[in-house]
């Protein structure tokens, strides 16, 4: 065993990490949407197509997927910070209410999608892990649909631009 890490520094050396800003949206077994703001999301591999997104147990999101075995993820676009900060929170609203802001549309499987997304793919879960507070799903893309838009981009806690070198 190594040197345990403070978290506090753990935290200031991820917000260094820039991460594109995604919601990750599910539905219960009722159908009630759920939804979260991730960075945590990133590609697996492309044999099959997959991408993987960690979620923290706590939240209704992760449940609802760990439950229905399908989520959805949605790239967000540079002008959608209002969307993350709903989804992260920001706001005070919880479960549905997150919905409120932003466009979003039922895909095929009833899944939310938000509408003018740099990317949305819709997911099913082939992999589940529990890690620490969180529970990494691996997801087989089932159906992906992409515009051209430029990303938004979190890091030091700040919402940011990418621009072409």
């Amino acid at each position: 065993m190594g040197v345990a890490v403070d978290i506090g520094s753990f935290r200031a050396a991820m917000a260094r990490f820039p991460g594109a800003v995604t919601i990750v949206t599910a539905c219960t077994a009722e159908g009630e949407r759920r939804g979260i703001t991730a960075t945590a999301v990133c590609s697996v591999s492309a044999e099959p197509p997959s991408l993987l997104v960690c979620l923290n147990r706590k939240t209704g999101t992760c449940a609802a997927v760990r439950e229905t075995g399908r989520f959805n993820v949605s790239l967000l676009t540079e002008g959608a910070a209002a969307v993350a900060l709903q989804f992260a929170g920001m706001g005070g609203a919880t479960g549905a209410a997150k919905f409120d802001t932003g466009d979003w549309q039922a895909d095929a499987r009833g899944l939310p999608l938000l509408a003018g997304a740099v990317v949305q793919f819709s997911c099913d879960v082939a992999e589940v892990t529990d890690a620490g507070s969180h529970t990494v799903f691996i997801g087989h893309i089932v159906n992906l649909a992409s515009a051209e838009a430029p990303a938004l981009v979190y890091e030091q806690a700040r919402f940011h631009r990418l621009l072409p070198l």
